[in-house]
């Protein structure tokens, strides 16, 4: 039996992964105005890949779904704290590094039983300072 949450870390992970592996035009699209720094992105999906290998072992993920994720995974860990700065927008638009992370992206989708009609995230309403 696994845990209640491992649902919902695997829908989350399907989601994230839908994400990376849209076309950069349609990341784009679904960011809109909204400010989201590449650091955060960068740290989410390394712990997904992360949890992703618990959720393996429990039979949530099959074992060579991991093989794309670790992809991911180290591919992440080589971006350096220069292009973890500033936004996700701009860093899609210019560190390779988010086209090399689509193809393993799309593969995991792929071939991860009903995955493969999983849409993008649901956007997060935009921040609206406290007044």
């Amino acid at each position: 039996m696994n845990p209640p949450g491992d649902a919902h870390l695997r829908t989350w992970t399907l989601r994230f992964m839908a994400l990376l592996a849209a076309e950069t035009r349609v990341q784009l699209a679904w960011l809109g105005e909204r400010e989201l720094e590449t650091g955060a992105v960068v740290e989410e999906v390394e712990l997904l890949c992360r949890l992703s290998e618990g959720l393996a072992e429990r039979g949530v993920f099959a074992p060579e779904s991991l093989r794309d994720l670790r992809a991911i995974g180290r591919r992440l860990a080589e971006i350096d704290a220069a292009g973890r700065a500033g936004l996700w927008a701009d860093a899609l638009a210019t560190d390779p590094a988010w086209d090399a992370i689509r193809t393993p992206a799309r593969r995991f989708l792929l071939t991860t039983p009903g995955a493969r009609r999983q849409p993008l995230p649901r956007p997060f309403p935009p921040h609206t300072p406290d007044h």
